[in-house]
């Protein structure tokens, strides 16, 4: 196992009477591909800012590459990389222009910004498009060059908020097919929060976080292993559905948006046995190995869809 990177401990915000963070820990070991996973408004914001050094906590300490987020300053931003969910190209400028631009931010001209900027256009696979204006570009090729800006520096950790939010799912898988040929080459501890599960599916190691507390730390298959077998999903015209299996079967339900899941080690039977116990209150029913979702709710008790919320 590598050093540790990154550390958080006891981390707390507020907002008014809300709290963004609530006494949250966790630990990056260098080289990991850490994700933090949870819905819109539960503090990825907040966290994402105070590791980047824009926000400092109000309680708890947090570090990058051993140097305190609070007072670390402009020797631990040259340490990171930072991608936001928003982007920050100059749009009138080309691919180069952009690099460039970002290398003079960085303390780097000359030969040596000329050749790290010609390394990153063919690492991302961007040398027939160097020349033309960011604008012109599909949102995941901005992406590409979002990231190539990021670690012109070398930093040593890339962190990214949301990198993926409004691609469609080619452009995610192209983003991260473009992160895993970096990591082959370039020594970088990569920390981002999401709230897709897909991507999710990339961490070498996750964090679920709820309401700014940690929920789950481990790989994303052993998550998935903490529920038990299949997961069926039934919707029923009658409201007392859930009381009935759990009556009849005594087996556990969770119920959210409409629907009743139950976890059960032989989905297809189970669903069988429901339809002949209940005969015409059932609508719908479905079966589906665990999911990421399915962790999260069993552990949080909510869905990862949701609205994010100011300050969040």
């Amino acid at each position: 196992m590598g050093a540790q990177i990154v550390e958080a401990s006891a981390l707390r915000h507020v907002y008014g009477d809300r709290p963004a963070l609530n006494g949250l820990s966790f630990t990056v070991v260098e080289g990991d591909v850490y994700g933090i996973l949870g819905p819109n408004g539960c503090g990825k914001s907040t966290l994402f800012r105070i590791l980047c050094t824009l926000e400092k906590p109000q309680q708890g300490k947090a570090s990058v590459t051993g140097l305190d987020v609070a007072t670390g300053g402009m020797r631990l931003r040259g340490e990171i990389g930072v991608v936001f969910q928003n982007g920050s190209l100059d749009r009138r400028l080309t691919v180069r222009e952009n690099l460039v631009a970002q290398g003079h931010l960085q303390g780097i001209s000359g030969k040596p910004l000329n050749g790290r900027v010609d390394e990153l256009l063919a690492e991302f696979n961007l040398e027939d498009r160097a020349k033309d204006e960011t604008r012109t570009l599909s949102g995941g090729l901005k992406r590409k060059v979002e990231i190539a800006k990021a670690i012109i520096h070398r930093p040593r950790v890339l962190l990214l908020d949301e990198a993926s939010t409004g691609l469609d799912p080619s452009a995610r898988r192209e983003m991260w097919a473009a992160l895993k040929r970096l990591r082959e080459s370039t020594p970088v501890t990569i920390l981002f929060t999401t709230h897709l599960m897909d991507e999710a599916e990339n961490a070498t190691r996750l964090l679920l976080i709820s309401h700014g507390r940690a929920v789950a730390e481990d790989s994303p298959e052993r998550l998935k292993s903490l529920v038990g077998g299949d997961v069926v999903r039934f919707e029923s015209s009658n409201p007392d559905f859930a009381a009935g299996l759990k009556e009849r079967f005594g087996v556990g339900t969770q119920e959210a948006g409409g629907f009743v899941s139950v976890e059960t080690p032989a989905g297809h039977r189970f669903i069988a046995d429901a339809f002949e116990a209940f005969p015409g209150q059932i609508v719908s029913a479905s079966l589906h190995r665990p999911t990421l979702e399915d962790v999260f709710f069993k552990l949080a008790g909510e869905r990862l869809a949701g609205s994010e919320a100011a300050g969040a």
